[in-house]
Protein backbone atom coordinates (compact mmCIF):
# COMPACT_ATOMS: atom_id res chain seq x y z
CA UNK A 1 0.00 0.00 0.00
CA UNK A 2 0.89 3.40 -0.85
CA UNK A 3 2.45 6.13 1.64
CA UNK A 4 -0.23 8.79 2.62
CA UNK A 5 0.29 12.04 1.38
CA UNK A 6 0.50 15.19 3.93
CA UNK A 7 -1.70 17.85 2.33
CA UNK A 8 0.65 20.42 1.24
CA UNK A 9 -1.71 23.33 2.61
CA UNK A 10 -1.84 22.31 5.87
CA UNK A 11 1.47 21.33 6.26
CA UNK A 12 2.90 25.13 5.37
CA UNK A 13 -0.85 26.13 8.24
CA UNK A 14 -0.17 23.73 10.80
CA UNK A 15 2.84 22.07 13.27
CA UNK A 16 2.63 19.90 15.78
CA UNK A 17 3.45 21.13 18.97
CA UNK A 18 5.95 17.94 21.56
CA UNK A 19 2.85 17.90 23.64
CA UNK A 20 0.84 16.94 20.90
CA UNK A 21 -1.22 20.13 20.67
CA UNK A 22 -1.58 21.87 17.11
CA UNK A 23 -0.54 25.10 16.79
CA UNK A 24 -1.77 28.11 13.95
CA UNK A 25 -1.47 31.30 12.94
CA UNK A 26 -4.05 34.12 14.14
CA UNK A 27 -7.00 34.90 10.65
CA UNK A 28 -7.65 38.63 9.78
CA UNK A 29 -4.45 40.35 10.06
CA UNK A 30 -3.58 40.24 6.27
CA UNK A 31 -5.24 43.23 4.51
CA UNK A 32 -8.39 45.40 5.32
CA UNK A 33 -6.48 46.68 8.40
CA UNK A 34 -7.32 50.04 8.01
CA UNK A 35 -10.84 49.93 9.82
CA UNK A 36 -9.60 47.17 12.46
CA UNK A 37 -8.92 49.38 15.67
CA UNK A 38 -5.21 48.88 16.61
CA UNK A 39 -5.92 46.58 19.73
CA UNK A 40 -8.11 44.55 17.78
CA UNK A 41 -4.89 44.47 15.22
CA UNK A 42 -2.78 44.01 18.51
CA UNK A 43 -4.67 41.07 19.98
CA UNK A 44 -4.32 39.13 16.68
CA UNK A 45 -0.55 38.92 16.60
CA UNK A 46 1.11 35.42 17.75
CA UNK A 47 0.04 31.85 17.41
CA UNK A 48 -2.93 30.19 18.99
CA UNK A 49 -4.14 26.44 19.37
CA UNK A 50 -6.09 25.12 16.67
CA UNK A 51 -9.71 24.55 18.30
CA UNK A 52 -10.37 20.80 19.85
CA UNK A 53 -13.46 20.61 17.27
CA UNK A 54 -10.61 20.91 14.40
CA UNK A 55 -7.54 18.87 15.95
CA UNK A 56 -8.96 15.70 14.27
CA UNK A 57 -9.21 16.70 10.57
CA UNK A 58 -6.32 18.82 10.80
CA UNK A 59 -4.58 15.86 11.81
CA UNK A 60 -5.95 13.32 9.06
CA UNK A 61 -4.30 16.00 6.82
CA UNK A 62 -1.36 15.52 8.26
CA UNK A 63 -1.01 11.95 8.72
CA UNK A 64 2.93 11.58 9.94
CA UNK A 65 3.42 15.15 11.94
Amino acid sequence: MPKMKTKSGAAKRFKIRAGGSIKRSQAFKRHILTKKTTKNKRQLRGITEVHATNTASVRAMMPYA
